[in-house]
């Protein structure tokens, strides 16, 4: 087993605390970018470079200031002393605001990348494991011809690479900040400042901002995190119908003490891929807080603010969690090969129709011909009349073209393995 990634890392992310280091990292690259320059003397930015965070001085100030960035410098600059009148030098809240958002959700990015490559080498591990494991393949919820539960999660594994790469672009457009004083237009403080202290934080300028960096960019993010958890959904609403009493393929864990109902002892319940998938649903709502965030008023207002201190972390926690608990259900993921061969019968033949559909076509007859043929020979199975092998021996205009062997042959299920290895070597699964 792959070892879990701390559950605490994202909600640390995400804390006041580290918030307000973060702002704390901004204000003093700026300033070590105003040295470079010459305003500030170097005795001075090595005060303040060691300027540290006071979060109950700071809240003092706020229940007077009623502004958390006026609370917070002013925290910082008096514990600096003449030092401190550097702190905040041509800048306004939002240079600090967001350009330590677009930090943290760097580092929220982070974590949610590594999320998905581990369950995407769990989910691949499995494929692997069950590539052969012939099942039947359901479409519009009905048999429809062999496929193999490996198949199933090789489809899955590119999937979740596609959410790699997703992520990666979403966070490439927030690896920008903002230093550009009030209404962007640099003129309190120059561009070779703001490039410097951006520089230092890892982030390059936005080509273009007013007091904000635009909320598109922040929009595009989350819904990058929406549609990675309706991948997942996806997936878990696969094990939840594999896991219905009419199919009994796959079983989400269940530990010996664990209890389904209040009401009924026997039932095993797939509440997690359930809770999966109930949380994918959360996060699709925060999409459209997060495009109303765009249009905000001329240069600058705050509609956006209140809005985002919510969704922005609760999206990018939500997230984390529903990884960590997909990857937990595919760690004890309990597949049941017999009865997936079971299944596979259920139907009497029925699922082999196409390949007998092509054999009688490539035999000679036209294909609408042979398909009612075929066809007219599965209503009769639908209608519980035998089976379509027995019904396909006694039909001469089938037997006239195809020998029995040959026919016999077509109802093989290893016949749906011929082209199994392509999507595995596409992925590089071996």
């Amino acid at each position: 087993m792959i070892p879990r990634y701390t559950r605490a890392a994202m909600g640390h992310v995400w804390s006041d605390e580290h918030r307000m280091q973060l702002w704390l990292d901004v204000e003093v690259a700026v300033c070590e970018a105003w040295a470079e320059l010459g305003v500030i003397p170097q005795d001075d930015i090595a005060a303040i470079r060691g300027a540290a965070i006071h979060p109950d001085r700071m809240a003092e100030l706020f229940r007077e200031t009623h502004h958390d960035i006026i609370s917070f410098t002013r925290s910082v600059a008096e514990q600096l002393g003449p030092p401190g009148r550097w702190i905040h030098l041509g800048l306004t809240s939002s240079d600090v605001l967001d350009t330590a958002l677009s930090l943290q959700i760097q580092q929220a990015a982070d974590i949610l990348a590594e999320d998905l490559r581990q369950l995407e080498q769990v989910v691949a591990e499995l494929a692997v494991r069950f590539k052969h494991t012939l099942m039947i393949g359901r479409t519009h919820g009905v048999h429809a011809e062999p496929t193999t539960f490996g198949h199933k999660l090789a489809v899955f594994v590119a999937q979740l690479r596609r959410d790699c790469r997703r992520l990666e672009f979403a966070r490439d457009e927030l690896r920008a900040g903002k230093i550009s004083g009030a209404v962007g237009t640099h003129a309190n403080v120059p561009a070779e400042v703001e490039e410097s202290a951006l520089a230092r934080l890892g982030l390059a300028p936005a080509e273009a901002s007013t007091q904000i960096l635009q909320r598109d960019r922040h929009a595009q993010f989350v819904a990058t995190l929406a549609v990675i958890a309706a991948s997942l959904e996806q997936q878990a609403t696969e094990i939840r119908a594999l896991q219905r009493t009419e199919i009994g393929e796959a079983f989400e864990p269940f530990s010996s003490g664990q209890q389904g109902s209040s009401a009924m002892p026997h039932k095993r319940n797939p509440e997690l891929c359930e809770r999966v998938c109930g949380m994918a649903r959360l996060l699709r709502g925060y999409v459209v807080t997060a495009l109303d965030n765009v249009a905000v008023w001329h240069e600058r207002d705050i509609s956006h603010s209140s809005a985002e201190r919510l969704i922005l972390p609760d999206a990018c926690i939500a997230l984390d969690y529903m990884l960590d608990l997909l990857r937990t259900i595919y760690d004890g993921l309990e597949v049941c090969p017999d009865v997936m061969q079971r299944n596979l019968g259920l139907t009497r033949g029925l699922i082999y129709s196409g390949q007998v559909l092509l054999a009688l076509v490539e035999a000679g007859l036209a294909r609408g011909d042979a398909y009612a043929i075929v066809q007219s020979a599965a209503r009769r199975v639908w209608a519980g009349e035998g089976d379509l092998l027995g019904h396909l021996r006694a039909d001469s205009r089938v037997t006239d073209l195809i020998q029995a062997e040959a026919l016999e042959a077509l109802f093989d299920p290893s016949y749906h393995l011929r082209g199994i290895e392509v999507a595995f070597a596409r992925l590089g699964l071996t």
